[in-house]
């Protein structure tokens, strides 16, 4: 008796290419809904004025992220059965209230701690302080990370995606470190060569992402979710 064929489609090469390509589409949607905006970001100077500006042509990035999260984390594996933009859109028209309720803070937060800091000597304010608003930044970061991925993986009002993204931070500290080398990759990625080339990994980062938050997605699934 002859063992059964292997359906095609399924096999390691397959979820690979698989892999790959719905990477890949949803980079492309990621860049589609965020170039128009960010352009004027790679083409401002990295002068403390543009700040402001810099962080309102960035709000768009908030739902795109969003939508490329729910995208890839629904992903199928099978290659003959790939529906990377359907499922990129609709996570956008379901999450991009709520993406937009995260971002907004986090943006705004960050716009407010590298402002400080690039007039931290005109400020006349303690040495400390400047590590400290870096402390701030970072944890409020990986507050959003978190806040981010639960918002676009499960339905919870606004204020709890909040309190449980602050809960995750210490709940589950292999992903909080994940999520922080993601957010170290990320700003090495914007200083060593530019946000154009962080726009180009988009899809990437949002990837491990998703890995590295793997045991906080998890314990949500588990505890918080009939």
């Amino acid at each position: 008796m002859t063992a059964p064929t292997a359906r095609f489609g399924v096999g390691p090469l397959s979820r690979a290419a698989a892999l790959i390509y719905t990477v890949l589409v949803v980079e492309c949607l990621v860049l589609l809904t965020t170039v128009p905006l960010l352009v004027p970001v790679v083409l401002l100077d990295r002068d403390a004025s543009n700040i402001p500006l810099a962080a309102l042509c960035a709000l768009p990035v908030g739902p795109a992220l969003s939508a490329a999260l729910y995208a890839l984390h629904h992903r199928q594996r099978d290659l003959t059965d790939l529906h990377p933009t359907t499922l990129f859109w609709r996570g956008y028209r379901m999450n991009a209230a709520g993406a937009l309720r995260v971002w907004v803070p986090l943006v705004v937060l960050l716009a407010v701690v590298a402002i400080n800091l690039a007039h931290f000597g005109a400020a006349n304010v303690p040495g400390w302080w400047a590590p400290m608003l870096v402390v701030v930044a970072v944890a409020g970061a990986l507050w959003g990370a978190n806040a981010l991925v639960i918002t676009s993986l499960f339905a919870f009002r606004a204020v709890d995606v909040a309190r449980l993204a602050l809960y995750f931070l210490g709940r589950t500290p292999v992903a909080t470190l994940g999520n922080a080398g993601v957010l170290v990759a990320a700003v090495a990625v914007t200083a060593l060569a530019s946000e154009a080339v962080l726009a180009l990994v988009g899809a990437v980062l949002v990837l491990v992402l998703l890995r590295t938050s793997r045991p906080m997605i998890d314990t949500v699934r588990r505890e918080f979710t009939a």
